[in-house]
């Protein structure tokens, strides 16, 4: 049994913690540190950055006023905006990129059979005066869409428009395309299609009574193209009353149109005083033989032209413009 006075001392043993005994590194460093609850002394940096102020603010106004601009630097400015709004600026830079456009596209390609997007084919590059031919199969045209069609400096000049077949047949459109292409600026010459089977001398006067050719267009065309079963002699013969009768007419030879093998196997060196129109399709150049000599060539029957609904045949001029006109009628 314990008594009051031991009682009482136990529990004090008990109650109360012993004292956290320091030890002697953390007293060396509490008496080491700086007295945080000093009052910092005062200096003059105060006084002057308050100072400094005004003549900071003068210095950034002086940075903020604008310069003035000179007249001659004016002049000048305004000088390049007229240089860069001109049309004629713009006229210079547009020409520049198409032809650079143009020279990207030549990459890869024949440079003397390049293709022409707008017409769909390929054209051959040595030529400058370019047209087509039509007839019924090409429907109602446009000629003022065909006429203002042109990518780079290739557009239509001429066309060679269908007007009889053998002796009673006439193209429908022929009066219309006769009368029409004119208008819309384009040279026109009239072509019959030549039946060897049937009389040369009967087709031509049929072919004059159709058409009536007048000063400014192109020498009347024959198209002969086969043989309609005759023989190579029948089909010349025929071919022959036709051509003197057409040109004792009209005052001038008639041109002769075919393809180039026909042309090798039964025309050649039997009508070589007359101009000759030769079909050879998607070649770079027309190998016609060096004693050939051709006005017109017909190099593609794909063509595609504004204001017509089907393809088209495309021919090429062997000759500058002054050798164009010098074969109209006159």
């Amino acid at each position: 049994m314990i008594k009051g006075g031991s009682y009482a001392a136990l529990l004090y043993f008990y109650t109360v913690p012993p004292p956290i005994k320091k030890k002697p590194t953390e007293l060396l460093k509490r008496a080491m540190s700086p007295d945080t609850t000093s009052t910092p002394k005062k200096t003059g940096t105060t006084r002057q950055s308050t100072a400094a102020k005004p003549a900071a603010r003068r210095k950034k106004a002086l940075v903020k006023k604008k310069k003035a601009i000179p007249l001659q630097v004016k002049f000048l400015i305004a000088a390049l905006l007229l240089i860069l709004f001109s049309p004629l600026y713009y006229g210079y830079v547009l020409r520049l990129f198409s032809s650079s456009i143009s020279w990207i596209k030549d990459i890869g390609e024949d440079p003397n059979y390049r293709t022409y997007k707008s017409y769909a084919i390929r054209i051959p590059r040595n030529f400058s005066i370019h047209g087509i031919d039509v007839s019924s199969y090409q429907g109602k045209i446009d000629w003022k869409k065909v006429k203002a069609m042109k990518e780079d400096s290739v557009h239509v000049t001429f066309a060679f428009i269908k007007a009889t077949e053998g002796i009673s047949s006439v193209d429908p459109y022929f009066q219309r395309n006769w009368r029409e292409a004119p208008k819309a600026g384009i040279v026109c010459g009239a072509y019959h299609y030549f039946i060897p089977r049937k009389s040369g001398l009967w087709q031509a006067r049929f072919f004059l009574q159709t058409v009536k050719f007048e000063e400014g267009d192109l020498p009347p065309v024959i198209d002969v193209e086969d043989l309609s079963g005759q023989s190579p002699e029948k089909m010349r013969a025929e071919l022959s009353d036709f051509i003197r009768h057409v040109e004792k007419k009209t005052g001038v030879k008639p041109i002769i149109y075919s393809g180039l093998v026909f042309y090798k196997d039964y025309l050649k060196g039997h009508f070589d005083g007359y101009p000759l129109w030769i079909a050879h399709y998607y070649q770079a150049e027309l190998k016609a033989g060096k004693t050939t000599k051709w006005q017109f060539w017909q190099h593609s029957d794909r063509a595609r032209i504004t204001g017509i609904s089907h393809v088209v045949d495309f021919n090429a001029f062997k000759g500058d413009s002054l050798t164009f006109q010098q074969m109209l009628i006159k």
